[in-house]
């Protein structure tokens, strides 16, 4: 397949310059990225060890050992005797060059340097520390995107204590659900967040969370509209006179976050992870795989309930300019996410496929609005990138330009597959898997296969692997989530194909794959078909139990005005038949009014699959949209 994209000068890039390091060490004759990614994963300790050289994290003790338990994945735990403080490495720059940038929906706009950010982190740590926070303890957040959430964010671990945040958007039930299994010390929250131009109050969601968890509360007056009594005002926080405190130092295991998991099949399972397997797998994807310098600027449209928040925080370890928007990137305009890339010269611009996909259904054309001059790589992440959006992005946003698909997830909280400045774009694919990350799709017979689809797997174990879920002293969940399916291999639930150039594809999760006539059919085949019909907006394919087998259902979202008659359903059956294969064909096409997704964007196939076997649904506050749950039930087309 002709590349989209070729790099211009490779040999230029951090990437190669630590392939020609690599050699120089180790004596090897590396000269491709495909020579450097086997080194790195046969050689899995040397290379974590000399990243860590090579990188130079701020520790207050360096590692004596670089892996224990190397044989137990589940066990494993990398740097044992290292110690060192999280927020410490993402303040080692502290001069005027930009760190944070601030966008809003309205086109609000504010800024800190490097300097105010450690300036102010310091302050609001000395009052976290004044109110008793210290190492180990949890503090939670119901905050939008927004400079106080990073700010609050160092302040906690700078002081050893763990972070865990979600969207002011999530329902109490969820934000309990949550929190209450980490039992936090402190609550930090707002009051109130704007979507689509729209103010809502979240004054009473926190009175009701705080008094649930029973800890002190700091509110954030964001928009103005009111205060809560006996909560700590932040701006009483940020105008102390005291000291900043030191940087209370931990273990490299030790946790700093805890992340959850979407919770579609339950209680969200609590996914801890040590503060440095996060900052070493964070620098380099950064430095290495995005090619971060301190003259980038890297926006990635998150919220602060979605791992990529995190991802995107870390920016600031490498010295780059992190832009946070915060708000609908629709609103006031189609193109105002793109308008505020363009306005503060982003270098480097993250989203999901679904905010790609949509633009491209809205026939956006931003080549024609913006000149995007400073614009060299786009991110995308969440569900896979459809051949499709990747044409878009190449026609209608800008032709010389890094298109990188990347996957991995909160489990995670980093990737398994990204990009590299070293390889050139090609349609449909994530470029190559990460260094250290020894990925393989495997059969059921646990035989690495090429260009098959199978099962996502690692084989070795990596420093960004959760040191363990919260509340779960067995393992029991851990070894259930990762390792229950092959002994001793992480099994990540992704249903993937390797391709020939060592390119990755995914298409749908493991769990959610089809299989009519025992065939496996994974979801993103079926809707990279369908979307490529002008008047269907989105899809969604899950399997039903019919006639001891497995029948597709399509559900499809359509533009306002079209209807779904028999020219439309004979054309969809068509294309899939024709560009997929007969099996891809569904039973059943019914048009429903939206889809419910989980609150990181991504489409709930589980939900809706238990929705038409009237099963009950295992969390529903893990949907953003749960009143689209009404368009799938009792639909009596499902019955013959």
């Amino acid at each position: 397949m002709d590349p989209l994209w070729t790099p211009k000068t490779p040999e230029k890039s951090a990437m190669a310059a630590f392939m020609r390091d690599v050699n120089s060490k180790f004596n090897t004759q590396i000269t491709d990225y495909h020579q450097l990614w086997e080194w790195s994963v046969e050689n899995h300790e040397d290379f974590w060890n000399h990243w860590w050289n090579y990188v130079n994290p701020i520790a207050s003790k360096q590692p004596k050992r670089t892996l224990i338990n190397s044989d137990l994945f589940e066990r494993s735990r990398w740097f044992p005797d290292a110690e060192l403080n999280f927020a410490e490495n993402l303040l080692r720059f502290r001069d005027s060059k930009k760190a944070i940038v601030f966008r809003d929906e309205d086109g609000n706009r504010s800024s800190l340097s490097y300097n105010e950010l450690y300036i102010v982190a310091g302050l609001v740590a000395a009052e976290f520390k004044n109110l008793g926070i210290g190492r180990g303890d949890r503090v939670a957040a119901i905050l939008p995107n927004i400079p106080e959430a990073v700010i609050a964010m160092l302040a906690t671990t700078w002081l050893g204590a763990v972070w865990s945040s979600c969207s002011p958007d999530f329902g109490t039930d969820g934000i309990l659900e949550r929190f209450k299994q980490i039992e936090p010390k402190l609550l930090i929250s707002c009051d109130g967040y704007k979507f689509k131009g729209t103010t809502y109050s979240i004054l009473d969601k926190t009175d009701s969370v705080r008094n649930q968890l029973k800890c002190k509360t700091v509110m954030v007056n964001w928009l103005s509209i009111g205060k809560l009594s006996s909560s700590i005002d932040w701006k009483d926080l940020t105008i102390t006179k005291a000291l900043p405190p030191k940087f209370n130092q931990i273990n490299f295991n030790d946790p700093v976050y805890i992340l959850y998991s979407s919770g579609t099949t339950g209680k969200p399972k609590c996914i801890a992870h040590g503060a440095g397997g996060t900052l070493l797998q964070h620098l380099k994807e950064h430095r290495l795989h995005t090619d971060i310098t301190r003259e980038d600027i890297l926006c990635y449209f998150t919220t602060c309930g979605w791992m990529m928040w995190n991802w995107l925080v870390s920016g600031l370890a490498s010295g780059c300019t992190i832009m946070l928007f915060d708000g609908n990137p629709f609103s006031p305009t189609e193109e105002s996410l793109l308008r505020a890339v363009d306005e503060e010269n982003v270098t480097i611009f993250g989203t999901s496929a679904k905010y790609i996909s949509a633009i491209e259904k809205a026939g956006l054309q931003p080549r024609n609005l913006f000149e995007f001059k400073s614009l060299r790589t786009i991110l995308s992440t969440g569900s896979p990138l459809s051949s499709e959006s990747f044409d878009y992005v190449y026609k209608e946003i800008k032709n010389d330009i890094q298109l990188c698909s990347i996957s991995g997830g909160t489990d995670i909280v980093s990737c398994f597959a990204l990009g590299t400045p070293l390889l050139p774009v090609r349609r449909g694919e994530i470029q190559c898997p990460g260094l250290g990350m020894a990925i393989s799709v495997w059969n059921i017979e646990r035989e690495s296969v090429i260009n098959e689809a199978g099962e996502l797997v690692c084989t070795k174990t990596f420093p960004s692997k959760p040191i363990y879920f919260w509340n779960d002293d067995s393992g029991e969940k851990f070894h259930n989530a990762y390792f229950n399916k092959f002994e001793n291999v992480w099994c990540h639930g992704d249903w993937a194909t390797l391709t020939p150039d060592s390119g990755l594809m995914i298409t749908g999760r493991s769990d959610a794959v089809l299989n009519p006539g025992g065939v496996r059919i994974g979801t993103a085949e079926i809707y990279r078909q369908v979307e490529k019909i002008p008047s269907v907006l989105e899809s969604i394919a899950v399997g039903q139990s019919w006639s001891d087998d497995i029948r597709i259902i399509l559900f499809i979202v359509l533009r306002e005005n079209e209807v779904l008659d028999e020219i439309l359903s004979n054309k969809i059956r068509q294309i899939l038949k024709s560009n997929a294969s007969p099996r891809h064909v569904p039973a059943k096409i019914l048009e429903v009014r939206d889809i419910p997704r989980t609150r990181s964007g991504k489409i709930s196939e589980i939900s809706v699959r238990d929705i038409i076997h009237n099963r009950p649904i295992a969390n529903s506050e893990a949907i953003a949209n749960p009143e689209a749950f009404e368009y799938f039930k009792n639909r009596p087309e499902l019955l013959s």
